[in-house]
C-alpha cells in the first residue's frame, strides 16, 4: 500500500465548516469504533479500516483509555496502558511504554494505518468513566486536574507529529463536579501545550446534548459535538443542530453519536432495534440543519461485539456491512458534488410542513436546493431563492445515491412535488438546481 499523506484540518473562514490545508472542504464522514485500540489485533484493525475506507468514510472515532475496562483489562495483545503508582493506583501520568510491543505502539499501529487508507482519527483520550463514574461505567476514576495535563501534553508529544489526529475530550458523560471540568479544561490545556493550534480539539458529550451545554465558550473548542442519543424512536436531532448553529460565537457543529443501527430503542430490546432508515434518517436532518458532516455508529462495532446476544446481535465482522453504513456514503456524495462553503439550512423553503416523523428538513446553496423527505409524503416546495427563470428538479434516492429527472420549474412561487415512493424507508431529497 502506498502510504498517503493526510493534510490537516483546520476550521473553515466562515467557521460552519472544516477545510483541509489548501482549503479544500471537508465532509466528515465518521464511525464510532470506540473500542478499535483496546479489543482488535493489528489484522482485524487492519480489516476494519480497509472496509470502512472502501465505504468512503473518512473518520475513525475511537478511545485510548476504553469504555470495558479500558484500564485494568489489557488490549488483544494483554497489555495495558497505564502504570500503577506508588499507592497501586493507574496512573495517566505513567504510561506504560515497557518493551516494544506496549499498548501504545499498537495504538501508534492503528493510527498510521488509518492514515494510509485515507482515514482521521477522532482520539478520545479517555472514556468519561475514568473521571465520573457516577451514574455508570467501570472505571475506575483515576484524573484529577494535575495528571490530566501531563497525560494530555504526553498524548500531544506522541501524535503531534501526525496529521491524521482530531482530539475528542469528553467520552460521554455530563460535566458535575468542579474536578470534571478540570479533567477536561487540563486535557486541553496539555494538548495545546504540546500541538499548538495544528490539531483540532471538541468535545464528546452525554446523550441527548451537545458539547455546547458544557465548552461552548472554551478558546480550546474548535467544533461542537452533539450526542443525540439511542433513546426516542422519532429523530428530532436536527433541534440539536439548529441550536448549536444559532449559537455565538459561531462554531462548526455535527452529530458524533445518533442513534446506532441495531441499537435497542432506549436501550431496551423488548422495544425493538433502529434500522437503516432511522440511521439514514438521522444523517439528512443533521447535515441539512447545519452539521458540516455526520458520524454513522453501529451498536456492535462501537463494541467490537465477537459473541451476539440480545443487546449485541450480531459480531462486529457481520455488521460493517450492515445497510445503513453501507448507504451512509451518498450523502457524503450528495453534498461534495456541490458548492460546500456557502450552504446554509432554509427551512423556508418547504411550503408544506409536517410534524414529528414526517418532518421535513431543508437546505441550499448559492445556486441548488435540496429538501428531505424522511416518508415519501407528497409536500410544497417555494421556488424563487435564485437567480434565473428555471428551476430543474430531480429526485435523489439516498438508499442508492441515484438521481431521477422530474423536470423544470419557474423558479417563482411553490411547487407541488410527490417523491417516487412513500411509506417508512421510503425517503427522498428533492434536488433544485437553478439553470445556470
Amino acid at each position: 500500500m502506498t502510504t498517503k499523506a493526510l493534510q490537516r484540518l483546520r476550521v473553515s473562514g466562515n467557521k460552519r465548516y472544516l477545510v483541509q490545508e489548501d482549503g479544500t472542504p471537508f465532509f466528515w464522514l465518521g464511525d464510532t469504533a470506540w473500542e478499535l485500540f483496546h479489543k482488535l489485533s493489528r489484522e482485524e484493525a487492519d480489516h476494519y479500516l480497509r472496509t470502512r475506507a472502501e465505504q468512503r468514510f473518512n473518520v475513525v472515532q475511537a478511545v485510548a483509555l476504553s469504555e470495558f475496562d479500558g484500564v485494568a483489562t489489557g488490549s488483544h495483545y494483554g497489555r495495558r496502558p497505564l502504570k500503577q503508582n506508588a499507592l497501586g493506583l493507574y496512573d495517566p501520568a505513567l504510561p506504560d511504554v515497557d518493551a516494544d510491543d506496549n499498548y501504545w505502539t499498537h495504538v501508534d499501529y492503528i493510527v498510521d494505518r488509518a492514515a494510509e487508507y485515507g482515514l482521521y482519527i477522532a482520539f478520545l483520550p479517555t472514556w468519561g468513566d475514568k473521571y465520573n463514574k457516577e451514574l455508570f461505567g467501570k472505571g475506575p476514576e483515576i484524573f484529577n486536574g494535575d495528571n490530566a495535563r501531563v497525560y494530555g501534553r504526553w498524548l500531544g508529544e506522541r501524535y503531534g507529529s501526525r496529521s491524521n489526529i482530531i482530539w475528542v475530550l469528553g467520552g460521554d458523560r455530563s460535566l458535575i463536579t468542579r474536578n470534571h471540568f478540570e479533567v477536561n479544561n487540563s486535557l486541553a490545556a496539555g494538548i495545546r501545550e504540546a500541538v499548538g493550534d495544528l490539531q483540532l480539539i471538541t468535545f464528546h458529550p452525554s446523550g441527548n446534548t451537545s458539547s455546547s451545554r458544557h465548552m461552548h465558550d472554551e478558546p480550546w473548542l474548535d467544533f461542537n459535538m452533539i450526542q443525540s442519543g439511542h433513546h426516542e424512536q422519532v429523530r428530532e436531532n436536527y433541534k440539536h443542530v439548529s441550536a448549536d448553529y444559532g449559537r455565538l460565537p459561531v462554531k462548526p457543529t455535527l452529530d458524533a453519536e445518533p442513534c446506532y443501527e441495531d441499537h435497542p430503542v432506549n436501550f431496551n430490546p423488548l422495544k425493538g432495534y433502529f434500522d437503516q432508515a432511522d440511521v439514514r434518517q438521522g444523517a439528512y436532518y443533521a447535515v441539512f440543519s447545519g452539521a458540516f458532516g455526520h458520524t454513522y455508529g453501529h451498536h456492535s462495532i462501537w463494541s467490537m461485539t465477537t459473541e451476539p446476544a440480545p443487546y449485541f446481535i450480531m459480531t462486529w465482522q457481520d455488521a460493517l456491512h450492515r445497510p445503513g453504513a453501507s448507504q451512509m456514503w451518498h450523502i457524503r456524495q450528495l453534498i461534495e458534488d456541490r458548492s460546500f462553503l456557502d450552504r446554509v439550512p432554509d427551512q423556508s423553503l418547504i411550503a408544506s410542513q409536517f410534524e414529528g416523523a414526517n418532518y421535513m428538513v431543508a437546505t441550499r446553496g448559492e445556486h441548488y436546493g435540496l429538501i428531505y423527505s424522511p416518508n415519501g409524503i407528497p409536500f410544497r416546495a417555494s421556488l424563487g431563492k435564485w437567480t434565473g427563470d428555471v428551476v430543474h428538479a430531480s429526485w435523489f434516492d439516498p438508499r442508492t445515491g441515484e438521481y431521477s429527472r422530474i423536470g423544470e420549474f419557474p423558479n417563482s412561487g411553490e411547487a407541488a412535488f410527490t417523491p417516487p415512493s412513500s411509506g417508512r424507508g421510503s425517503d427522498w431529497v428533492l434536488v433544485l438546481q437553478a439553470a445556470e
